[in-house]
C-alpha cells in the first residue's frame, strides 16, 4: 500500500476513458485529499530495450536522488537547530513550498530539459545535474563541519571544571613565579571535598615546598585551583604524590603571546565559522529547491517508461498528483482503484498479446512491480520538518 506520508504521481492512457477523469476522482476522494493534474509529456519513445534498460536502471537513480533530497533537509535541519518554523522557510521549490510545486499544476520544464532529446539523454542530464549538486554539498559541508569542530574544540577549552579546562585567562602573571633558576609555581586543581586535606599536606607531599605558599587563583563548583611554589628538582616527585592523593597538577606556562595568539584563534575560528553556515544556509536552501525539481521531473519519466511497457503506444498519457489525508489514505486508494479498475485488461498482461516483444513486456512488468495497481503510481515522500 502506498504510504500515507507521501504525494502519489498517477499516470493513465490518454485516451476517450480518461477524459473527465479527474474531476470524477476529485469529487469522490475524501476531503481534504488535494488533487492537481500532472502535465506528462509525449517523449520519444525509443526502442523496447531502451525502455526495458532504464526501467531497471531508474529505481536506482531515484533512490539516489531521493537521499540526496533528504541529505540536503537534514543539513538544512541542523543548520537551523531543528527549529521546525525555520526549517519551512526553507524548504521551498522557486519560493513556494512543495505542495505548491507539485500540485499547483506542474508542467515538464521544456526550456531546461526539451522533450526533443531521447529519454536516455535525459536521464543522464537529470543525473548529472543531481551528481554535481551532491558532490558540491558534500564538499561544503565537510568544510563546515571541520571549521565547527575546531571552534568546538576551542571552545570547550574555555568550559568544563578546573581539571580540563583551558587556565588561559584564569592564571595572571601575579600568580607565576618566573624566571628564576630554582622555583616554579605548580597548578593544582583540588576537589572541593579535598580542599582541607590539601591545605594540611601540601607543605609535606615532598621535601623542598615552600610554606605557606599555597594560594588560591579560582573555584568553581568541583574543584579549586591552588598555585604552590616548589623547587624545580622536586617537579616530578610532587606531581606524583598529588596524582596519589588525587590533587590533580596542571601542566601551564604563562605566555602573553600565547594568550593573545588563542584569543585570535578563537576570534577567526568563531568569525569562519558564521561565514561558512551562512554560506552553506544558502546554498542548501538553494540546492533544496533545484534537487527537489530534478527529483520530481525524473519521477515523471518513472511514470512515463512505466506507462510505455504497461500500455504499450500511443504514447499520450494522462497524470495527476494525489496528496492523500492520512487517516483516508486506505480509502483514497480504494476509490483510485475502483474507479481505474477499467484499465485492468490493459495493466495487467492478461489482455491479447501482439508478437514476442509484447510478451516479454508483459513478463517484465509483472516483475516490475511488487505492488501492482491499474495504474501506474509512484511516491514523493513528504518533507518532515
Amino acid at each position: 500500500m502506498p504510504s500515507d506520508q507521501s504525494t502519489w504521481l498517477i499516470a493513465v492512457p490518454q485516451d476517450g476513458d480518461s477524459e473527465g477523469l479527474l474531476p470524477e476522482i476529485t469529487n469522490k476522494l475524501p476531503q481534504p485529499t488535494g488533487v492537481a493534474e500532472l502535465g506528462i509529456p509525449s517523449f520519444k519513445t525509443g526502442t523496447l530495450d531502451s525502455l526495458i534498460a532504464l526501467s531497471e536502471e531508474l529505481p536506482k537513480q531515484d533512490a539516489f536522488f531521493t537521499a540526496t533530497v533528504a541529505k540536503i533537509v537534514d543539513t538544512l535541519r541542523n543548520l537551523l537547530n531543528n527549529d521546525p518554523a525555520k526549517l519551512a522557510q526553507h524548504v521551498l521549490v522557486n519560493e513556494r513550498t512543495v505542495d505548491y510545486y507539485v500540485l499547483g499544476g506542474w508542467k515538464w520544464n521544456e526550456s531546461r530539459y526539451g522533450v526533443q532529446r531521447s529519454l536516455r539523454e535525459m536521464v543522464d542530464i537529470l543525473n548529472k545535474e543531481m551528481a554535481s549538486i551532491d558532490n558540491v554539498m558534500k564538499a561544503k559541508l565537510n568544510n563546515y563541519n571541520l571549521v565547527k569542530g575546531s571552534l568546538v574544540q576551542m571552545q570547550r577549552k574555555k568550559t568544563g571544571n578546573l581539571s580540563i579546562r583551558s587556565l588561559v585567562g584564569l592564571v595572571s602573571k601575579e600568580d607565576i613565579i618566573q624566571d628564576s633558576e630554582y622555583l616554579e609555581t605548580c597548578l593544582v586543581a583540588v576537589p572541593k571535598i579535598l580542599a582541607k586535606e590539601w591545605n594540611l599536606k601540601y607543605e609535606r607531599l615532598t621535601n623542598m615546598v615552600v610554606p605557606r605558599s599555597s594560594s588560591l587563583i579560582a573555584s568553581d563548583s568541583e574543584y579549586t585551583l591552588f598555585g604552590v611554589v616548589v623547587f624545580k628538582r622536586v617537579h616530578d616527585q610532587f606531581v606524583q604524590k598529588c596524582r596519589e592523593n588525587k590533587f590533580i597538577v596542571r601542566e601551564f606556562i604563562y605566555s602573553e603571546e600565547q594568550i593573545a595568539k588563542e584569543g585570535e584563534d578563537l576570534e577567526v575560528a568563531d568569525t569562519t565559522e558564521k561565514e561558512l553556515w551562512t554560506e552553506l544556509l544558502r546554498l542548501s536552501r538553494t540546492y533544496f529547491s533545484e534537487s527537489f525539481q530534478i527529483f520530481l521531473h525524473l519521477k515523471i519519466l518513472r511514470l512515463f517508461v512505466e506507462s510505455v511497457l504497461r500500455y504499450g503506444l500511443p504514447a499520450n498519457y494522462a497524470g495527476f498528483a494525489i496528496r492523500p489525508e492520512p487517516k483516508y489514505t486506505k480509502k483514497t486508494l480504494s476509490v483510485l482503484t475502483n474507479h481505474l479498475s477499467y484499465l485492468s485488461p490493459r495493466s495487467s498482461g492478461r489482455a491479447q498479446k501482439h508478437g514476442t516483444a509484447d510478451e516479454f513486456a508483459g513478463e517484465y512488468q509483472s516483475l516490475m512491480e511488487q505492488e501492482f495497481f491499474d495504474f501506474v503510481l509512484y511516491e514523493v515522500p513528504w518533507i518532515v520538518l
